[in-house]
């Protein structure tokens, strides 16, 4: 953005600087060169300067006297212990269960920080197997039975089949979980005790229509109950679906 203007001033009423005058008398013509005017000197100082700022400006020489906003500011050793240590204290205000994972946040920027035995898979989704559970994994098509509480990045809990009085009862392959509920859950067999630190983008949507109004990472602790098989029913006008 141009903050300086480079038009000239207009024209003042005075002879021009160093104006060349044209004399007639008696037939004969001479010419004779006026000397600047006082008024013209200031004038061209103040059209000088104008320039030469606005040469300044467009060029950029200037650019160093305007503040940066662009700058991040690089976390020290100190300032993720503080984060950590802060991260820490609600979650135990919370109550958080044993071996809770802990999240450095700053700003848009999380780091999740859990004991070694948490697995990590290449879809960002990280789980830690507490029981392995016996029998066979669900397929897609197949109902399951599961109990599960969901807490959020401080601890506190958003959720729980627990509290509810029954546990959540869901066809896998038919988005009725979020991405990363449902990637943990498809290769837990019955029995199986399992915690998932579900990241951003495997959560839910966001925005003013949701119930989430931002990105957060989401823990669960999923307890797989059992599988059942689902065929479809239909009879006259009406279809449904039946697992057992």
């Amino acid at each position: 953005m141009n903050f300086l203007s480079s038009s000239l001033p207009s024209t003042p009423n005075y002879f021009p600087c160093n104006t060349l005058v044209i004399y007639q008398s008696h037939g004969t013509s001479w010419a004779q060169t006026r000397p600047p005017s006082c008024a013209c000197q200031i004038d061209q100082d103040k059209i000088g300067r104008r320039l030469f700022f606005t040469f300044l400006a467009g060029s950029g020489a200037m650019s160093a006297a305007l503040p940066s906003s662009g700058k991040t500011k690089k976390q020290t050793p100190f300032d993720e212990r503080r984060l950590l240590e802060q991260n820490k204290r609600i979650q135990r205000e919370n109550n958080v269960p044993d071996d809770f994972p802990s999240f450095l946040r700053e700003g848009f920027q999380v780091r999740v920080v859990a004991p070694d035995y948490y697995v990590t898979r290449d879809s960002g989704l990280v789980l830690w197997d507490i029981a392995p559970g016996q029998g066979d994994c669900p397929k897609d098509g197949q109902q399951v039975t599961f109990q599960y509480v969901g807490y959020n990045e401080s601890g506190r809990r958003i959720d729980s089949t627990y509290l509810q009085g029954s546990p959540a009862k869901v066809r896998l392959g038919t988005n009725g979980l979020i991405p990363g509920f449902e990637e943990g859950i498809k290769d837990m067999k019955p029995g199986g005790k399992r915690r998932i630190i579900v990241p951003p983008e495997l959560g839910p949507p966001v925005g003013p229509s949701t119930f989430f109004s931002s990105k957060q990472y989401e823990v669960f602790d999923i307890e797989l109950l059992s599988i059942q098989d689902c065929t479809r029913r239909t009879i006259v006008f009406y279809s449904d679906v039946v697992c057992s």
